[in-house]
């Protein structure tokens, strides 16, 4: 019996551990937090033009799209609106090439300014 409440005990802390919901740049791509480090050969193809729809609301900050790197792939992230933050400015998600050549991504995010 002691047997099996620890394989039960052991299923459900490794059930749990299985449930772990990542962070919402992860959910959304939208830069909310920091995420792994990118740096890749492959260049990233031009941005894709936008239409900026109009400000749904006061204080809507448009966040431009731009090229995320998923399954060792470039795949393009739209833009789209969101709330401003009193205090923070948002700086975008892009692209810049080191001196060799390699490409690495920097995730977008508010800053305090």
């Amino acid at each position: 019996m002691k047997h099996i409440k620890a394989a039960v005990i052991v299923a459900g802390i490794l059930g749990l551990s299985a449930c772990v919901v990542p962070g919402p740049y992860y959910g959304g791509g939208y830069g909310y937090g920091s995420g792994p480090d990118v740096v890749v050969d492959t260049p990233p193809p031009p941005p894709q033009y936008e239409a900026v729809p109009p400000v749904p609301y006061v204080g809507a900050v448009w966040i431009g799209g731009f090229w995320d790197w998923r399954g060792g792939r470039h795949v393009w992230v739209p833009g789209r609106y969101d709330h401003g933050r009193p205090g923070y400015i948002y700086h975008q998600a892009g692209w810049s090439r080191d001196g060799g050549g390699r490409y690495h991504f920097r995730r977008g995010g508010w800053d305090r300014h």
